[in-house]
């Protein structure tokens, strides 16, 4: 099954030689980099929705940064042109920092903002967050392989408190309907199934109904991800089924790492999905109960609804819902060696007969022996094993060695690795000007323990606030008969809204108009505040807390962050503006992708859309011509990075914000004025960008950067990371810009 994947885009049209290079696909910031440049770059990265980067991620593009496509497979999740250009690597690491931490302090961080345009998600830390992306072991991971020889309590095994010690039969094995919706397999009724396609298996399923593996690769193509294989086994092992499909649109990756699927072998395919689907439907019998691993996604690459499933990955869980890998599950439980490294890409056919065998493995042996071959053990040994495996063995494969710098004191167990344990951040910074031009690949680790203790539910709170309070706008006055359906209009014009209200406190009707989005609000402010409607002359203004005091300053400077720079945010689209805008492409010169947001509950199209430009001159053209007669759109210069929007939409805001008007005790008076904690930390935030800063203006050109905010876990709560990355560019400044 294809796993999420990156690409390069491509021309969306060849009728034109010198038509721009557009990339249009929901949820995905697509840019293509000029193939001519004979110079490392990075390509925007294909994140999912959730906009994150897992650390094997991290890992594949480290271990091919280092070492080139000669000695391992590119990254699936992003494009490094011409690596062979690459001077050097280096990593910083600022422990304790996250992603909610830099945005707290985002005016102070100037530096970061401004420079790196690629920016991503990271999940929170594991105990070993380094030994996950290069392969550093900390000596007490020996602890793991103590974790075999422990007695294994059976009853807090996840698998036995589901099915119990005793064996079980194949319907106690079937998805329960609120499973299968929890776990978003496509069901009748569900969003974005309309159109999907019923399997006809309605009988009643016995513990003596067959059983069907069931395996599909897919490729990308620019409506997402489509069927190009599918494979079912039946019980005896045998194949039934194995058809290549071509997708009826424009392939833009084959996938070919992951599905083994070329341009060559799908060339002379005549087959589509209708016909895959038409002959599942006659091979299944009415009781036919389908097996896969992550069968969802299967599933829905066939558009194909099925009401009886056996997910081997749900039915081999770990603790606290974790998923093992099939290729995990195939050698620990069948001893069988499948996904092998020296194939191009999965075997669709053996990865449908492995999932079928573990179905009937639970089956025959029972939930008991299973839980005794405690997974949870082999897999934090194989992590172990494996981390060895990653950068540093690729490192010694050439010759070369890693330089570490750091204050932890955490011993880390490494031949290949030069480690320089320092005394305190200072001492870092200071032997990383002299190390880091004496290796290929650094790491440079620095230590914010004092942003760790920050109350994360707190600042969290305060953050979801400070949005909200910002894309919120009071209107008015208005007349006492105004016509709210106009209003409504206008206001709506401008952006999605979340709630709009009359207040009634004032003299004469005011709205208070709270946008799902920062633009929204901003662009409202831009073209009403001081318009004359209905014979007034209305104000439309943010509400002034501690929380907005600031916001002209903020915007201001999310305008200017790096990530923001050549993209427009437009207002009022519909779902014919992706087709107009290719169709008229040539008036939107440097034009690079066109990113159309979604409802997340009913996955309709919302009616605001990002474009991102190759230059801020090319977005300013394209901004006059969309807002002309012809276009008659509202836009502006975007505010919120992707990876922002998604993040926002994640913090979940538990209580409503209190009353405006707070009365402070005397007693508090001095406390609520200084916070002498928050200004330490500004300070601190605002130094060390400096320094980080020049750092990084000392690295050789064509060095490729990362900066990883890993996040914390601590008493206070579990916070993601956030990274960064850049490619330090020749024609870059040399001179460090000031931070007040």
């Amino acid at each position: 099954m294809a796993e999420e994947a990156g690409l390069l885009s491509q021309d969306q049209t060849h009728r034109e030689k010198h038509k721009p290079k557009t990339t249009c696909l929901d949820h995905y910031d697509l840019l293509c980099p000029d193939l001519s440049l004979q110079k490392a770059c990075l390509s925007a990265i294909l994140y999912g929705e959730n906009c994150e980067v897992t650390y094997s991620q991290l890992c594949e593009l480290l271990k091919y940064a280092v070492l080139g496509k000669s000695h391992v497979p590119k990254p699936s999740w992003c494009q490094l042109l011409h690596q062979n250009h690459l001077n050097k690597v280096v990593v910083f690491i600022l422990k304790g920092m996250s992603q909610l931490l830099f945005y707290r302090f985002y005016l102070e961080f100037g530096f970061l903002r401004k420079t790196f345009k690629h920016k991503f998600h990271l999940p929170p830390p594991s105990l070993n967050f380094l030994s996950d992306i290069i392969g550093m072991l900390y000596r007490r991971m020996s602890e793991c392989s103590n974790i075999s020889k422990v007695s294994i309590n059976l009853q807090n095994n996840p698998i036995i408190q589901k099915y119990g010690c005793k064996k079980v039969g194949l319907t106690r094995c079937l998805l329960t309907k609120e499973e299968m919706k929890t776990f978003h397999f496509p069901l009748q009724g569900s969003p974005n199934c309309e159109n999907f396609i019923l399997t006809k298996c309605n009988g009643s399923v016995t513990d003596c109904s067959p059983l069907f593996g069931l395996d599909c690769e897919m490729c990308l193509t620019s409506k997402g991800r489509e069927l190009t294989r599918i494979s079912l086994v039946a019980e005896g092992g045998y194949c039934v089924m194995d058809e290549l499909v071509k997708p009826d649109d424009k392939i833009l990756d084959y996938l070919t790492s992951f599905s083994g699927i070329t341009k060559k072998i799908l060339h002379p395919v005549t087959t589509k999905l209708k016909d895959v689907q038409a002959h599942l439907k006659e091979l299944l019998p009415p009781d036919a109960v389908l097996v896969g691993h992550s069968l969802d996604v299967d599933l829905r690459a066939l558009k194909m609804i099925h009401p009886h499933v056996i997910d081997t990955s749900l039915l081999y869980v770990g603790k606290q819902g974790r998923r093992f890998k099939l290729k995990f599950l195939a050698k620990v439980i069948l001893g069988k060696d499948i996904q092998c490294p020296n194939m191009l890409g999965h075997d669709a056919i053996e990865d449908a007969r492995t999932t079928l065998e573990l179905a009937q493995y639970f089956l025959k042996y029972g939930p008991k022996k299973v839980a005794k071959l405690n997974l949870e053990a082999v897999a934090c040994l194989q992590e172990v094993k494996t981390a060895a495996q990653h950068v540093l063995e690729c490192l010694e494969s050439v010759g070369q060695k890693l330089l570490f710098l750091t204050q932890d004191n955490n011993e880390f167990s490494s031949q290949n690795c030069r480690t320089i344990k320092c005394l305190s951040n200072k001492e870092v910074l200071e032997q990383a000007r002299v190390e880091i031009p004496l290796f290929p690949f650094s790491i440079v680790q620095f230590s914010f323990d004092p942003f760790s203790f920050i109350p994360s539910e707190d600042t969290k709170k305060r953050m979801m606030i400070k949005w909200m309070e910002m894309s919120t706008v009071y209107a008015g006055p208005f007349s006492k008969n105004c016509n709210l359906v106009v209003l409504k209009k206008i206001f709506h014009s401008f952006g999605p809204v979340h709630s709009m209200t009359l207040v009634f406190e004032t003299h004469r009707p005011h709205l208070c108009i709270q946008y799902e989005v920062l633009e929204a609000a901003q662009l409202a402010i831009e073209s009403m505040n001081g318009t004359v409607v209905e014979g007034f002359c209305i104000k439309v203004q943010r509400p002034v807390t501690e929380f907005t005091l600031e916001c002209d300053n903020l915007v201001k400077e999310l305008e200017q962050d790096s990530e923001n720079q050549g993209t427009l945010y437009i207002a009022g689209v519909n779902e014919t503006f992706k087709v107009q805008l290719l169709q008229q492409s040539n008036l939107f010169l440097g034009l690079k992708a066109v990113i159309l947001p979604k409802d997340a509950k009913s996955r309709e199209q919302k009616d605001y859309c990002f474009l991102k430009f190759k230059t801020f001159g090319n977005a300013e053209r394209a901004l006059e011509i969309l807002s002309g007669k012809n276009w008659n759109l509202k836009g502006r210069h975007a505010l919120t990075p992707r990876h922002l929007q998604v993040w926002l939409k994640g913090l979940q805001l538990e209580s409503v914000r209190p009353p405006r008007l707070q009365v402070v005790h005397p007693l508090l008076e001095k406390q609520t004025f200084q916070t002498p904690e928050v200004n330490h930390l500004k300070r601190l935030a605002c130094r060390w960008s400096r320094k980080i800063e020049k750092l990084y203006y000392s690295l050789s050109p064509g060095t490729l950067c990362l900066i990883l905010l890993p996040g914390t876990k601590s008493a206070f709560g579990s916070l993601s990371g956030l990274g960064m990355m850049k490619i330090k560019d020749e024609e870059e400044c040399d001179t460090p810009s000031i931070c007040e």
